[in-house]
This record gives C-alpha cells, sequence and structure tokens, in this order.
C-alpha cells in the first residue's frame, strides 16, 4: 500500500486515475476545482485550487504522498483567456512544485501534451524535438515542463507528453465525430485524410503514469499507440465497427483550413489553431525511450480504441446531452458553425 496525491482527480484522467489507484489498494488524496463522483474509504478529496499554495501545504501536512500524479489543467475551451491558460496550468504547477518539495515528496509525474508542437512532422517525434506550440494552452503547458526542469535537483519529475487520450467516456471535441457517426451523416475530412495522427489510449496512460512513478531520476517521455493508421483508415474502423451507415467524405485541404481559420475569429467553431494547423497533418511519438526506460507497451490500436469511445457515447448519448458542472473531457464539445456542416452532409 502506497499513499499519492492526484490534481485534477475530478477530471477525465484523474478520476480513471484515482478508482485504479484505489482498486490497487492504496490511499489516496485528490484535489480538484470540481466535486468528485467517488467515494471510498481510502480517499480524501479535497474542492480546492492547486494555485492556493495554503489549501496544499494543510492538504501535504495530514498526508504524505510516496508519489504526485499532476493531471490538473485548465482547457482552451470557450471562453477562456490565455491568462487564465498560464494562471492555472503554469503558476498552478509551480505552486504545487513548491508544496511538494517542502513536503519532502520524491517523484511528481506530469501530464503533459503533444500541443506542444502546432505542426505536423514527415517521422516520428522525439523528445529533443524543440518545441514550438501555435496557441496559449500548448504554451502552458510548455511553461510547466520548464517550471519541473528548474525543480530537477530537489523534486524528481517525469513528463508524459500525451496525445489525445482515448477511453469510454472520453467526449469533448471527440463526441462531434461520434454524432456524425451515430446519426449516419457523412464525416468530413480536411484533405484526403492520409495523414497519421497518433492517440493513446486511457488505460495504457495509466500504465505508464504508475510505472513513472517508481523510475528512477527525471525525465520526458512522448507516449502514443503502435501501428498509427491513417485518419481515414481509423474513421473506417469506427463506421465499420458500428454499423453506421456514415461515409467519409474527403475535402480540399487549403479551402476547408482558410474557413476553420475564419470561424475560429469569428468565435463560430470550437475549433482552435492548433486544430486546424494539425487536421489534415501527421504527428506520432517516437515510444522507444518510454519502452525502454519503463518497460512499457500499449494495448490498442487507433481505431480498436476510437470504437470503444464510441460505443459508449451512443449507448449513452440522451445522459451525455443533459450534463453539466463535468470537466471539459466528460461533457460534449459545442458544435458551433459544424452544426451547419452537419445539416449539409
Amino acid at each position: 500500500m502506497a499513499d499519492y496525491l492526484v490534481t485534477g482527480g475530478s477530471g477525465f484522467v484523474g478520476t480513471l486515475l484515482v478508482r485504479k489507484l484505489l482498486d490497487a489498494g492504496h490511499r489516496v488524496a485528490s484535489i480538484d476545482l470540481l466535486p468528485g463522483t467517488i467515494r471510498h474509504g481510502n480517499l480524501m478529496a479535497v474542492e480546492g485550487d492547486i494555485r492556493d499554495r495554503a489549501c496544499l501545504d494543510a492538504l501535504l501536512a495530514g498526508f504524505k504522498p510516496d508519489a504526485v500524479f499532476h493531471c490538473a489543467a485548465l482547457l482552451a475551451h470557450g471562453s477562456i483567456t490565455e491568462a487564465e491558460l498560464m494562471s492555472h496550468n503554469a503558476h498552478g504547477t509551480e505552486v504545487l512544485a513548491e508544496a511538494a518539495e517542502a513536503a519532502g515528496v520524491r517523484k511528481l509525474v506530469y501530464l503533459s501534451s503533444n500541443c506542444l508542437w502546432g505542426h505536423g512532422f514527415d517521422r516520428p517525434v522525439r523528445e529533443d524535438d524543440a518545441p514550438a506550440p501555435c496557441e496559449p494552452y500548448g504554451v502552458s503547458k510548455l511553461e510547466g515542463e520548464r517550471i519541473l526542469a528548474r525543480h530537477a535537483d530537489r523534486l524528481e519529475s517525469v513528463s508524459i507528453r500525451c496525445p489525445t487520450i482515448i477511453d469510454e467516456g472520453r467526449l469533448g471535441l471527440l463526441a462531434i465525430l461520434f454524432e456524425f457517426i451515430s446519426d449516419g451523416n457523412r464525416i468530413p475530412m480536411v484533405g484526403s485524410g492520409a495523414n497519421r495522427y497518433q492517440f493513446i489510449y486511457a488505460a495504457d496512460l495509466l500504465d505508464a503514469m504508475l510505472r513513472a512513478a517508481h523510475c528512477e531520476g527525471s525525465h520526458i517521455f512522448g507516449i502514443g499507440s503502435d501501428a498509427v493508421p491513417t485518419m481515414a483508415g481509423a474513421f473506417q474502423h469506427v463506421i465499420d465497427g458500428s454499423g453506421s451507415k456514415s461515409r467519409l467524405l474527403r475535402l480540399p485541404k487549403a479551402p476547408m483550413i482558410l474557413a476553420m481559420r475564419i470561424a475560429h475569429l469569428l468565435r463560430l467553431s470550437p475549433l482552435g489553431p492548433y486544430h486546424y494547423r494539425m487536421i489534415a497533418s501527421s504527428f506520432v511519438f517516437d515510444t522507444s525511450a518510454i519502452k525502454r526506460v519503463l518497460g512499457w507497451k500499449p494495448s490498442l490500436t487507433n481505431g480498436e480504441m476510437l470504437l470503444k469511445a464510441y460505443r459508449y457515447y451512443h449507448a449513452n448519448r440522451f445522459e451525455i446531452e443533459t450534463r453539466s458542472n463535468v470537466s471539459a473531457h466528460r461533457q460534449a464539445a459545442k458544435m458551433g458553425v459544424i452544426r451547419v456542416l452537419k445539416w449539409l452532409s
């Protein structure tokens, strides 16, 4: 039995992680701005802000974690400003690192992002490739990595750079794709759909996080699935596996990206700069380092995890549409102008 602190414990990944740790017999403390859904004798759930040093100090005074899993992050959805993203994601990480260090915590595992880049690659992305974020969320996550690097002599950290995390219950922008498939609409693809964009199955990510909590030293790892298919191939796998009448609709790349840029500037679309820059690009992490150091390997392909997530959405669609006061990844993103495209398809 060990003791762990999970930040963002009411979010999508945080909830899955808290449940996994409790099922394994560990004691867990969780801190989140939102209330959690888990009730357990070995769980101490705190509704609080990681930017509140007094709150963290009080929590850590009575609970000495063997490691901290830092999952808390504000997402770039809706009217969230750049200042808010930096405050929560960067400054929040600084306050957490200082509090953990003062409490004598040995290890912090940080969920970073592939949003550290705003352009595609024609080869697997390595840990030593220089980050180049194109929007505030990616900037804030990169600053989180840099903050932890500055604490490396006093607090070991493992930063895991995640692509899109997929599992049952993972919604957000994915719910838009799933609604198209559920209703049998044509699925618009920007360009040919021949680009390869890597995902990570949530259970595989949790496995890597637990391994990272007990490895020696500080590290940065890219993570993701193996045998990444084309985006068209992954979407077709879901269509075929679900029995949907949907078909793939390939649209010209340049005018579609221009339209997405304009829709973003007019606040008519949930798709921001990262999405319209990457939607027709390839991005796959080289996962040789995390496999070698942690002995980790993925279990599901992109298509398999997408189909699993779609089936959950299809079975629970009505309840999902009525959700409120849950994390961004546990509710469907608003379509905005994409709704017009759905009507036309």
